[in-house]
């Protein structure tokens, strides 16, 4: 048995690539196609099949990193609006099937959160995805603060998504191991430390205390945070630490998504520890197929209840999709 059919089925962390955005970076030339790029640009047919094949009902669709997120501010500002508008059209095109993510260009944090409410407030977006560091630096430094200030006054979300560790990182921590094995500076390991990372320095920061109800999405099941939480909730409650619990901020501002991690015991854990409201489901289509994501869920052991609101009812909630 599959939940095609059965159960409406919504996927948030669903990524295309805006050809505008692509040409800015090496490796990304859209005249460079294969069957991941195939993917990655079509926001139709292919996409829709496939959606179709799995029992998917409607993705939330967002740029791909690195977005705008490792450009000056000028080049950034200037593509945003146009990034926006074409995935608006597509969402148009399908508003049964898609909905969408804003991309912001944080290098100028005052656009980034200006373009954050014209995606809202004009073309009906959910919210926005930035990808990992902005040109080196982590989010919580406060001159990003005013697009969070901005997303609590819309009461949308911002997506938290990897990108490409910082050089300085990588030279330490991956540099021998790249070349046999280049997914560990990705999805194997390097995504999922800078993106944690990026979310406790959140925590730290005191951005939640100064911006109430602020509401965060983390992928991959929380970049292993859920696990890891008692233990750095104990650790920061020593003497010497100062700030409130670390575990109940987090527990109160991000929510999660099963991208690209379609393990039982590692949503179990995560359910245990953050609650079955806080989850949502996604693929991390086209880097992960949507038929292994849909099929892990017949194997899910949570009731019909728990398996709704992971499937539809908490991302219909967040996003008042």
């Amino acid at each position: 048995m599959t939940y095609a059919g059965k159960m409406r089925v919504i996927a948030i962390e669903e990524h295309y690539w805006d050809p505008e955005v692509s040409k800015h970076f090496k490796g990304y030339d859209s005249g460079r196609r294969g069957p991941l790029t195939e993917r990655l640009y079509d926001l139709d047919q292919i996409r829709l099949k496939e959606m179709d094949e799995a029992g998917i009902d409607l993705q939330v669709l967002s740029h791909g990193a690195p977005s705008l997120q490792k450009m000056d501010a000028e080049t950034a500002v200037g593509l945003a609006r146009g990034v926006n508008d074409r995935l608006h059209q597509a969402c148009r095109a399908h508003p049964d099937r898609f909905a969408g993510f804003a991309a912001l260009p944080t290098s100028d944090p005052k656009a980034a959160a200006d373009e954050l409410e014209r995606s809202v407030t004009r073309l009906g977006f959910k919210g926005a995805m930035v990808h990992g560091l902005t040109n080196g630096l982590f989010l919580d430094d406060k001159r990003f603060w005013p697009i969070f200030e901005r997303a609590r006054a819309l009461d949308v979300p911002l997506y938290m998504h990897p990108a490409t560790p910082h050089p300085a990182v990588v030279e330490a921590y991956y540099k021998d191991y790249i070349e046999a094995y280049p997914s560990i500076l990705t999805a194997g390991w390097g995504f999922t430390v800078e993106t944690a990372t990026q979310a406790i320095r959140l925590v730290l920061s005191g951005v939640f205390e100064a911006y109430p109800g602020l509401k965060i999405i983390l992928g991959h099941l929380g970049e292993s945070l859920p696990f890891s939480l008692w233990r750095i909730d104990q650790a920061m409650s020593r003497a010497g630490n100062r700030g409130n619990s670390f575990r109940d901020t987090f527990s109160a501002h991000f929510w999660i998504t099963t991208s690209g991690n379609f393990s039982n015991p590692a949503l179990l854990c995560s359910v245990m520890e953050l609650g079955i409201d806080r989850i949502m489901f996604s693929v991390d289509w086209p880097y992960v197929m949507n038929g292994p994501a849909v099929t892990w869920l017949d194997s899910v052991p949570l009731s019909a209840e728990d398996k709704a609101k992971l499937l539809h009812g908490n991302v219909t909630k967040l996003l008042r999709l």
